[in-house]
């Protein structure tokens, strides 16, 4: 049995559908693991997660955390019903109008009262000492933020064995990649830093992808990206980022081959910048 088949059981559920035992389990646990003053700050941005993000607060109720901490929703401007069901758990939202990742994660920021922020996504479940250990990893003066790795869900179309090679294979080159540009692998899904650090610069908000690594490249002048490899912070997320480029698994690992090869040399050196592409420009789409 896997750590997270619990939660499995109401992803991509409707809430009609949640047994209402676990909705009352939801409810109570909630309130208990909101602390008056937090040290560190669970922030999860959502856009009509209404089916998905029941599964993700239920782990991260769950998790075994030595901080006092609160766990923050910030609704991205959905509109699938998602902020009446949380208002019916008691669940404290945030909300964001300006769509985009970039608002939406600064949003958390903004209303964050803990020492430590630790980013989560609506969509993905998390391990029992995900925010504990996240936490940890930033609490030493030269590390500035941190980030993990993640892995996906199987389903019909993708088999466990595919997802294993496919990973296996990406994880090899994020840690070539992060010997010289850690920036490049964060992601907000498995990303903490110090709160007020993170305030001095804040997310970009003008583009649709990399509000996250913008953030990181930029704490960099204070501190270090600590890459943490263990298992105890590694979630597991929908795969439906692997159907993007093509109707198989294949397609996509021959796409980011390509794509990884044609920038292998940049691996060799570390950056200060990266020239804005036009099509992931907010404005531009």
């Amino acid at each position: 049995m896997k750590w997270y088949d619990k939660y499995l059981q109401i992803y991509n559920r409707p809430f009609a559908e949640v047994p209402a035992d676990v909705r009352q389990a939801i409810r109570q646990g909630y309130a208990k693991a909101n602390a008056e003053a937090p040290v560190v700050s669970v922030i999860a941005i959502a856009h009509n997660e209404s089916e998905r993000i029941l599964a993700c607060l239920w782990s991260l109720i769950d998790n075994e955390c030595k901080y006092p901490k609160e766990l923050l929703i910030v609704d991205d401007d959905s509109d699938d019903g998602m902020a009446e069901e949380l208002a019916s758990l008691g669940v404290r939202t945030v909300f964001e109008k300006r769509r985009s990742p970039g608002y939406a994660r600064q949003a958390g920021l903004d209303a964050a009262k803990g020492k430590y922020c630790v980013c989560v996504d609506a969509d993905t479940i998390y391990p029992p000492h995900y925010i504990e250990t996240m936490a940890d990893a930033v609490v030493p003066e030269k590390y500035s933020c941190a980030y993990g790795l993640w892995s996906f869900l199987t389903d019909e179309q993708i088999s466990p064995l595919q997802i294993k090679v496919y990973e296996a294979m990406r994880d090899v080159y994020l840690y070539v990649q992060h010997l010289r540009r850690p920036e490049l692998n964060v992601r907000g899904m498995v990303f903490s830093f110090k709160t007020d650090l993170a305030r001095k610069y804040g997310f970009r908000n003008d583009i649709i992808r990399g509000e996250d690594g913008t953030l990181a490249l930029n704490l960099k002048q204070d501190g270090r990206i600590r890459f943490v490899r263990s298992r105890r912070v590694r979630p597991v997320t929908s795969n439906s980022i692997l159907k993007v480029q093509g109707t198989s698994l294949w397609d996509e690992v021959v796409h980011r081959i390509k794509k990884g090869t044609r920038g292998l040399t940049a691996l060799l050196f570390s950056a200060k910048k990266y020239e804005d592409r036009a099509d992931n420009m907010i404005g531009n789409k």
